[in-house]
């Protein structure tokens, strides 16, 4: 298991699930570096939540009741441009105001099922509400460095080989080439023109770095046995035939901070949410009951 992985998963614990990212995708696609702004861009001005941006038969609709509504998970519109957003999110708003009061008349409203619909969606939205304040107060930058810091001492240390490879169908072939490369030529140039494998050819057969774990066995075992500098002997694998040369050694870097900010970050968020779910369980008197209105024999969680 390569490192940036374990790392990742190593936050992983209380059922709290993370998303995880490949380790290969961090080490090798650096984040795009957007280019600086000619001229400082001007403050977005607050905006007023008791500001009315509509009415609909004398009833206000504020940038407050707009806000609200953007942050309903059912009308997320992540391809659609800002004000077009706006305009579709007023109309709703319009649409919504003009239906509750037709369902108000129509005394929709007034049943038992409502009520407890009614009832269910406020109690939702209370403790929506307290577990983001909760949460919000336990992720601080010094709660994230910590996290990050204590994360990365407990990781162990992984090495890497940085190897190129000519790939060829037969061992015959493979010996040839051996032979040619240890007696000096040069092992990209060879590489470049008789190896079978697509995604390295053009590189000089150049693997990148890697971890024991990412390569077939026989080929990883026969890499990871190498030093810097040497060249192997071919090497059957389920691909064919390898003639190895590594070019560097490491121990594996782990991710920096940035690269793992926001997973820390979620990882701290969920984490107080759900400790604070656990600790009210913890001091409540919970009960429940069969189909017969018998009390259910509790389990420890």
């Amino acid at each position: 298991m390569s490192r940036s992985l374990t790392f990742r998963k190593s936050f992983l614990t209380l059922g709290v699930a993370l998303p995880l990212m490949s380790g290969a995708a961090l080490a090798q696609t650096p984040p795009a570096t957007p280019a600086a702004p000619a001229t400082s861009p001007a403050a977005v001005p607050a905006v007023d939540p008791a500001k009315v941006i509509a009415r609909v038969n004398g009833v206000d609709i504020t940038e407050g009741d707009l806000a609200i509504a953007s942050e309903d998970p059912a009308l997320q519109m992540p391809n659609v441009p800002e004000e077009q957003k706006r305009e579709l999110l007023t109309g709703y708003m319009i649409d919504l105001k003009l239906g509750a009061k037709a369902a108000e008349a129509a005394k929709v409203g007034s049943g038992a099922e409502f009520a407890r619909k009614l009832a269910y969606n406020r109690d939702k939205t209370l403790l929506d509400e307290y577990l983001d304040q909760e949460s919000k107060k336990a992720v601080t930058p010094e709660a994230a460095r910590k996290l990050y810091d204590e994360t990365v001492k407990s990781v162990p240390a992984e090495q890497e080989v940085r190897a190129r490879h000519i790939l060829v169908e037969n061992e015959d072939e493979a010996k040839k080439i051996a032979a040619r490369v240890k007696g000096g030529e040069d092992f990209a140039k060879v590489a470049g023109e008789v190896s079978k494998d697509p995604g390295s050819k053009t590189d000089g057969g150049d693997l990148g770095f890697f971890t024991k774990d990412r390569m077939v066995e026989p080929f990883a075992e026969a890499a990871f046995k190498l030093d810097p500098g040497q060249i192997s002997d071919p090497v059957k694998s389920q691909f064919g035939w390898h003639v190895i040369k590594v070019e560097e050694k490491r121990t594996k870097p782990a991710p920096s901070f940035e690269e793992t900010k926001d997973q820390v970050e979620t990882y701290l968020a969920r984490k107080a949410q759900q400790d604070l779910i656990m600790g009210l369980r913890k001091n409540a008197k919970i009960e429940r009951l069969d189909d017969k209105g018998n009390l259910v024999e509790q389990k420890q969680p």
